[in-house]
């Protein structure tokens, strides 16, 4: 396993483009960190994100895994083109010549895609960590752990998508199409959802059983949207007559089941194609 994951980085080391996006990726996580220091003005009111308790513990684990799997998609395009790349320049074909095996060689991609996650995880555990010791309200060690569950999520969720990704790359074989088809596949499930809700079920929560098994939906269900559980949020929408919404905002075992389903799926049609294709 370490000669195919030195085989993959030593590839990726070699493309400039790869490299631009990895660091562009992690720069841009660490602006997350900077957030928290910058003094805001709106409406002659100063104020600064970290004095209104969205980087205290626990709430920050949710907080920084929801922002920085948006950012995904940099690490998205690498592996994309990694792949790409590999029908580009005949370095697949090279491989197999040199004695790989087609499940070689995707191993060698899972291995690099499992990295990125890993890496990527570890990264936002630490500045989360740096984050909330120094500037949350609550520091006792049973409220800095509880939400743990995020980060976990935030690595199956990478895990997840990048082998989608890579998905895309095998059978597309075009970097720029891989990508335009990852933004095609999330439209075609929102439209899907928005038929379904209008011609079959009669309430959202019916759709949201069916939903929960589409590929994207069920990815982005590991790790919901975290602005309407900021307690600043729910005071505000009650001193305006409203009321704070219910949502689960939990990570259920049963996400955590369909999403490594897909994984598994995606990785092994990938290995199908790629068997089945004449190089």
């Amino acid at each position: 396993m370490k000669r195919l994951l030195s085989i993959e980085l030593e590839k990726l080391w070699k493309n400039r483009a790869s490299k631009v996006l990895v660091i562009t990726y992690f720069v841009l996580l660490t602006l997350i960190a900077l957030l928290a220091s910058v003094n805001f003005s709106i409406i002659g009111i100063d104020f600064r994100l970290a004095d209104l308790g969205i980087f205290n513990f626990p709430f920050i684990w949710h907080a920084n895994t929801w922002l920085a799997s948006i950012l995904k998609i940099f690490l998205a395009i690498v592996i994309v083109s990694m792949m790409a790349n590999e029908y580009t320049y005949g370095t697949l074909k090279q491989n197999l010549i040199d004695g790989l095996s087609k499940k070689e060689f995707v191993l060698s991609k899972v291995l690099t895609v499992s990295l990125f996650a890993l890496v990527s995880t570890l990264f936002i555990f630490i500045m989360t960590l740096i984050l909330g010791y120094s500037f949350s309200s609550y520091t006792e060690t049973s409220i800095v752990f509880t939400d743990l569950q995020y980060i976990v999520a935030y690595f199956i969720k990478l895990i997840a998508f990048f082998s989608f990704c890579l998905f895309l790359g095998v059978w597309v074989k075009r970097s720029a199409f891989a990508i335009g088809f990852i933004l095609l596949w999330f439209i075609g499930e929102q439209v899907i959802q928005g038929l379904l809700y209008k011609f079959v079920f009669e309430t959202r929560q019916a759709l949201n059983q069916v939903a929960q098994f589409f590929p994207m939906e069920s990815m982005s269900n590991l790790i919901k949207e975290p602005i309407s559980r900021f307690q600043l949020y729910k005071t505000i929408e009650n001193q305006i007559g409203g009321q704070a919404s219910i949502k689960d905002y939990d990570v259920h075992w049963y996400q955590i089941a369909i999403v490594i389903f897909w994984t598994a799926f995606f990785i092994y049609m990938s290995y199908r194609i790629l068997k089945k294709r004449d190089l």
